[in-house]
């Protein structure tokens, strides 16, 4: 088979290119460059510039390269950003995947990997969450991936593709430096980045009910997650009319402080951490029951979190 891999040139997405390629599957990247870096895209795999609200653009794609599956990461996915700009995320995350499954369709693609996210679950009160906890997304962001997985699903049962939604938990690591995420968005490159700069790194609230008050969250490897993908693919490759909505986790819950000491015992870079105020919407504990994505798709983590940490910070610019 070969896949079209939107948003390929992303953090994420070049690792799930790099594993399908590894893996011996054929891959096209798509991606409009707006977050992505072209030279993260190997020298083989093509590279179609364009956006995924250009249809015609997409149909040309699907057709010139013979797609028989999509593995669809293209996105926004900043909360904050989310919140501020709701009509921007719902255009680019749900009219943009809309225009995409169009294509999809008229092409006769049969397998579609959807990126979700933990964020569909809001704030959930329960230990492990497991696929079935309500969904209750608390930012726009959050929405569009939900709708986005309600109509992949729609979009599979009315028209025979086999799909797959994978629901992130947190992502970090990297499975080589020249891959790693250098946005400061997520909790190692901002610790990285206050650290680098002789700054206290910033701690949102220690006033939770956890063990050490800091908010708990399910870390996953970056190439755990692209080789999660691979495990998809295949399923669905192999097994028409499939539908799976699947958590990606380790299934262990880390908390804050906890990250900022590791980061410290990796770094050497050893700044007390400063304690502002909670972030409006963010839940004590979010930690992943990764059982379904293992009997699914025989498929589970294989690095810890020293593993993420250090090998971020080798593809740290600024270390």
């Amino acid at each position: 088979m070969t896949w079209l891999i939107t948003g390929g040139a992303g953090y994420i997405g070049a690792h799930v290119v790099r594993a399908m390629t590894e893996a011996g599957e054929h891959a096209v990247v798509y991606d409009d460059l707006s977050t992505g870096v072209a030279g993260r895209v190997p020298g083989d795999v093509p590279l179609v510039v364009g956006s995924v609200l250009d249809g015609e653009l997409l149909s040309r794609t699907l057709a010139d390269h013979a797609i028989s599956g999509v593995i669809h990461l293209a996105g926004k996915k900043q909360v904050g950003e989310s919140v501020e700009r709701p009509l921007y995320y719902y255009r680019q995350n749900i009219e943009g995947l809309r225009v995409l499954l169009d294509a999809v369709v008229e092409a006769g693609v049969r397998a579609f990997v959807f990126s979700s996210s933990a964020s569909v679950y809001g704030m959930p009160d329960v230990e492990l969450v497991t696929e079935e906890t309500p969904c209750l997304p608390m930012s726009p962001y959050g929405e569009t991936k939900l709708a986005g997985e309600w109509l992949v699903r729609a979009t599979g049962r009315t028209h025979g593709l086999s799909t797959a939604s994978l629901r992130y938990f947190n992502v970090a690591g990297a499975a080589s430096p020249e891959l790693a995420d250098t946005g400061v968005f997520n909790l190692v490159p901002m610790v990285f980045e206050k650290l680098t700069q002789n700054a206290a790194p910033r701690v949102f609230g220690a006033d939770y009910p956890t063990p050490d008050g800091t908010c708990v969250r399910d870390y996953i490897h970056v190439a755990d997650l692209a080789e999660a993908h691979v495990a998809a693919a295949r399923v669905l490759a192999a097994e028409h009319g499939k539908d799976l909505t699947l958590n990606i986790g380790r299934g262990e819950g880390v908390s804050v402080r906890e990250m900022i000491d590791e980061i410290a015992s990796v770094t050497g870079y050893d700044r007390a951490p400063e304690v502002t105020e909670r972030r409006a919407g963010d839940p004590p504990r979010v930690v992943a029951a990764a059982d379904r994505a293992a009997t699914e798709l025989g498929w589970k983590a294989r690095h810890d979190v020293r593993d993420m940490i250090t090998s971020a910070w080798e593809g740290w610019p600024l270390r």
